[in-house]
Formats: C-alpha cells, structure tokens, sequence
C-alpha cells in the first residue's frame, strides 16, 4: 500500500508592513486624470513664476523687467484669435510645414532603404547625401530663393530638406540592422524580393523609422519658421519678426506660444500614428507597477 498524500496547501508568504497600503495608493498616482492633473499644475506653475518674476522687475542674472508679463501676452493672444490675420499665418504656416515634412517622410523612407538594401545605390547617393547632410536647411535659403520661382516653394523645399536627413539616416540604420535570418526564411518558402520588402524589411525598420520621423518634424518646424522670417510673407514666423520689428514683444510672444503649440500637436500626432501602426510590438511597462506574476504550473 502506498503512503497516503498530504492534502495540506502551503501557507502564501506573509506581506511586508504597509505592502497592502501601497498596493491601494500606486493605482491612484497612475490613473489618467491625476496625470492630467500634474501636467496641468506644471504648466500653471511655470506661468505663476513668469508673472511673479515679470511683477517684480527681477534683474539679477536675467532681465525680466523688460519681459512682458504673463497676463499681457494672454490678453494679446485672445485679441489675435478674433483676427483673420492670425488664423491665415498659422494656415499657412500648417501647410508648408506639412507638405514639406509628407515628401521628407515618404522620399527619407525609399531612399534610406535603397541605401541599406542596394550596395550600388549607396555608392552612388551616400557620397552625395552625407556631404550635403552637415549643411544647416536655413543655410539654403539663398540656394532656394535662387532655384525656386517663389517663396513658397522654397520654404517648403526648406521644410523638406530639414526633415529629409533625420528620416533618411534613422530609415538606413534600421534597415541595416534587421536579422538576416528573416529575410533568409521567407526566401526559403518562395517569396521574392517585393514580399521581403513589404513583409520583412518595413515592419521591423518601423520603429526607427518613426524615430526618424518624429525628430523629423521637430526640425522641421526649427526651419519653416527661421525661413518664414528671413524670406516669408505670411506665417507664424513672420509675423513673429515683424512684431519684433515694431517692437510689439507681447505679439512676439504670442507667435512663439503659437509655434509652441504647433509643435507639440504635429509631434503628438506622429507618436500616436507610430503607436497604432506598432501595436503588434511589445510594449514596456512605464507606469511603475510591477508586472504581474506568473501563474505557477499546477501540480498533480
């Protein structure tokens, strides 16, 4: 006869002092709304010091006495808003940066997967481009104003040139450094090179290639608006330097506030378009829980 089984359950490990208590209060620091709620304070308090600083004519290091105040620049900015004028310069600004930066994206991409994928094309364009690549996109406005029949197209060849190199550079060296054994293995079941392209190479270059796009567009709004300046008529930049110009420093503080805001959307707007095109990635944990554990085979 064999020995009976004990039916006895390990008792679970005792919990810290004050495990409990934490495990109640975590969730709360990481819901959505006290995020919100942090950024949103942050923000309130950055403007809460400008004013304080501006009220009492700080001069020590910086010279605040002669910054417009917190109030002025608000109560200047909800004037413009009623204005045509603002309206058309951030329309025209939107559309030469956004034209710009959709030919960058789409020309960065073909052309720094050909220089990774072709040994012929990188020894034909790679000289080309990484001497051409150095050069500041502002340095070309007096190449732009020559080659181009108007303003507008050489701000947005400005805009593009900016973007360009970031997307090209980032596509190139996330293709270079994809596994061979991918590739390999859909060569092995019959597919060609137009399956390895569109099944091996674009999807694991993808996350590069969105970091490439994503300081893309924050130079490329560095330069739309240093060209809007130096050659535009119109746009968040212009009128910037004209305000600067007539000596109108809450106007001019208005204008970087708007590009300011730009900024950020367009760059939030190309991380949020990265994350849906990458949710078959895995995803690492940022709120500060700790992952759950894994669940323990069952014993017979």
């Amino acid at each position: 006869m064999s020995a009976p089984t004990s039916s006895v359950r390990p008792r679970p490990a005792p919990e810290a002092p004050g495990a409990r208590g934490a495990t109640a209060l975590r969730p709360l620091r990481h819901r959505p709304w006290v995020r919100y709620a942090l950024r949103t304070a942050s923000l309130l308090a950055a403007l809460g010091l400008w004013q304080l600083l501006t009220a009492l004519d700080v001069n020590l290091w910086l010279r605040f006495a002669q910054f417009p105040s917190a109030t002025d620049v608000v109560r200047e900015f909800a004037d413009r808003l009623g204005t045509g004028a603002y309206w058309q310069d951030l329309t025209d600004s939107l559309s030469r940066i956004l034209t710009g930066f959709a030919l960058a994206a789409v020309l960065g991409v073909a052309v720094g997967t050909a220089i990774a994928r072709s040994p012929l094309v990188s020894d034909l364009l790679g000289p080309v481009l990484e001497v051409c690549r150095p050069i500041p996109a502002i340095a070309l406005v007096p190449v732009a104003i020559l080659m181009f029949p108007s303003n507008e197209q050489g701000i947005i060849f400005i805009t593009f040139t900016a973007a360009f190199f970031p997307v090209m550079v980032s596509t190139r060296h996330a293709v270079r450094a994809l596994a061979p054994v991918w590739e390999e293995a859909v060569l092995t079941m019959g597919g060609g090179r137009g399956r390895v392209l569109v099944s091996v190479v674009l999807p694991g270059a993808l996350p590069g290639i969105l970091g490439g796009l994503s300081v893309g567009i924050g130079v490329s709004w560095i330069c739309v608006i240093s060209a809007e300046m130096i050659s535009g008529a119109y746009g968040v930049g212009y009128r910037t330097w004209q305000d600067y110009t007539i000596v109108d420093y809450p106007g001019v503080f208005v204008g970087m506030t708007t590009i300011g805001v730009l900024g950020w959307l367009t760059s939030t707007a190309v991380e949020l378009a990265g994350r849906r095109l990458t949710r078959w990635l895995p995803r690492t944990e940022t709120t500060g829980r700790p992952a759950p554990a894994p669940k323990e085979a069952a014993t017979p």
